[in-house]
């Protein structure tokens, strides 16, 4: 093929992509999409826009932690109160400010202080600060401001495991130190157990809100991919099983809205590419496999070593079985640790690392009873195992000591 030839192919390709009989615009169906309402979260958006309100007042509003699974809407909801709120205070020309963090994309204190900082109009010098001087910029630029900050820390759970809760504290704490200004914190978390791994200190200073999600159930799934399908797709562009086939699934993953919307526009994308006019319950199934296989190559991937390593223990174990206890799962992944000469992490933060890996769909663990001989925690594979192997093959640590 020479220059003229990819040129002309290019051209095709583009021009194809116009002619689209299938999306009306495809963005409806993005993560990142907040739409002006959001079914079946009616309470939870009041009870969050209550809290806030306060700041309209000239108040400090209290602390929130937001609660639930994976697609639940925690963060549309925040999102779409905050969106409100900005607006209304911009009416009443009352000074409001807001801070959004996403602490798996910035899972480090420094850079959660320096995005807060830059987002309220603060500077982070090129050649980086120590984070004592950075808190400090960060609440004189807040007093500065005469008015109510609200910091919202998206999957704070990923920034409290691994740096601890002392940003959380700081920022909670600095209000002792501003006069003319106050801040609050959001936390959204996947992880129902967060508040229990505080430090007392931090615990005793939140006083804060708790708001829970609980997961969508088929029928509310459906009615949110029938509203979003009205915005992203043609007129007739989807077969009448696609949209209820897309729910049934997804409420099988904890009723998780993100995993629907995320299915329907795969499926659409397929379709597309394929040249049809509408989408089957084919791409359905082909979408489904294809997320399934990416999401989790791509999450095993990323994992940190002694992670992996207690996958692939857990991999090992159950190849011939269903399931294998925590217990069975540490003296596998102590074996593994000692032909790598690495440093074993204690059996109480393999069992966290279980609990994480479960969150994200990885396994599944629950506690059995043993009659007598008490409680133990029993994990199977969930998640594809051929996605998961091929994603710790990547690793040349690791590939040698999977069966």
């Amino acid at each position: 093929m020479d220059e003229k030839d990819m040129k002309s192919m290019l051209h095709d390709v583009f021009s194809e992509a116009m002619k689209s009989k299938i999306f009306k615009d495809r963005d409806k169906l993005t993560p990142d999409y907040v739409p002006e309402y959001l079914p079946f979260r009616e309470d939870q958006i009041k009870r969050i826009a209550s809290a806030l309100s306060q700041a309209l007042r000239g108040s400090r509003p209290n602390n929130i932690f937001v609660y639930g699974l994976t697609g639940t809407g925690k963060t549309a909801a925040v999102k779409l109160v905050i969106r409100g709120l900005t607006e209304r205070a911009s009416e009443l020309r009352v000074p409001v400010y807001t801070s959004y963090v996403n602490c798996r994309q910035r899972d480090t204190g420094y850079r959660v202080i320096a995005d807060i900082l830059e987002s309220l109009g603060g500077k982070v010098p090129f050649t980086g600060l120590s984070i004592a001087e950075l808190q400090r910029r960060l609440s004189k630029r807040v007093d500065s401001l005469r008015g109510r900050v609200i910091v919202v820390l998206d999957e704070i759970d990923f920034l409290i495991k691994k740096q601890g809760d002392d940003i959380l504290y700081k920022l909670i704490r600095m209000n002792e130190e501003l006069s003319g200004s106050s801040v609050s914190v959001i936390g959204i978390t996947n992880d129902l157990n967060l508040v229990d791994m505080l430090d007392p200190r931090v615990k005793s200073s939140l006083g804060e809100e708790e708001i829970v999600f609980p997961p969508y159930d088929a029928v509310q799934l459906r009615s949110i991919l029938e509203d979003r399908s009205k915005l992203a797709f043609y007129e007739n562009a989807l077969e009448s099983d696609v949209i209820p086939l897309c729910a049934a699934l997804a409420a099988r993953e904890h009723g998780d809205a993100r995993k629907a919307l995320d299915l329907l526009r795969m499926a659409g994308e397929m379709a597309e590419r394929s040249g049809k006019d509408k989408v089957t319950r084919e791409d359905v199934e082909a979408a489904r496999g294809e997320l399934e296989k990416d999401k989790v190559y791509e999450v095993v991937s990323s994992l940190p070593l002694h992670a992996k390593l207690i996958l692939a223990s857990i991999l090992n174990l159950t190849e011939d079985r269903e399931s294998a206890t925590t217990g069975e799962i540490f003296g596998e992944y102590s074996r593994k640790t000692a032909s790598l000469g690495l440093e074993t992490v204690t059996q109480r933060r393999v069992t966290d690392i279980i609990s994480e890996l479960d969150m994200m769909g990885l396994i599944s663990a629950r506690v059995v009873s043993r009659g007598r001989y008490g409680k133990t925690k029993v994990v199977k594979v969930q998640a594809s195992r051929e996605s998961i192997e091929a994603a710790l093959k990547e690793d040349e640590l690791i590939e040698h000591l999977l069966k």
